[in-house]
């Protein structure tokens, strides 16, 4: 064997070797991503089965002030954000109301077996129904009374 066998052999090696390497390293990080994707779906799905609402009331008050009132109960074990849970009144989305967890206006936790209520006083006739749903999709729907 001569030295171009050998040198040849040799480049081929290191590129063969640099090759490995380099797929090595995008598969570890393709196999991390996934393992970790993975275990956020896991979390999000039980926090999903540890998330329970349930509609008390929804009353509309036509006498003066015309209020829709909206009393909903966290049954569940899982601490829900006031801020990210949605209101749909007559399935349009509301944004602009009132909320008070038991008794508390200026909270964003909603805790495990208390009391949101919601106060909308941007609506100019009875609405018919309204939906709660939470940041982890979880919703309770009512007829207005």
């Amino acid at each position: 064997m001569g030295f171009s066998v050998s040198g040849s052999a040799a480049v081929i090696f290191v590129a063969a070797f640099i090759g490995f390497g380099m797929f090595y390293s995008a598969t570890a990080n393709s196999f991390e991503r996934v393992n970790d994707a993975r275990e956020d779906q896991r979390d999000r799905l039980l926090d999903q089965q540890n998330t329970d609402i349930s509609l008390v009331s929804a009353t509309w008050n036509s006498s003066g002030s015309e209020d829709l009132v909206v009393t909903v109960d966290n049954t569940g074990s899982e601490t829900l954000s006031v801020e990210e849970t949605d209101l749909l009144v007559d399935n349009d989305y509301r944004s602009n109301y009132e909320t008070a967890v038991d008794g508390v206006g200026s909270t964003d936790i909603w805790a495990s077996q208390e009391r949101l209520e919601i106060t909308v006083s941007s609506l100019s006739s009875q609405p018919d129904r309204v939906k709660i749903v939470t940041e982890n999709g979880i919703a309770d729907t009512m007829v207005v009374s």
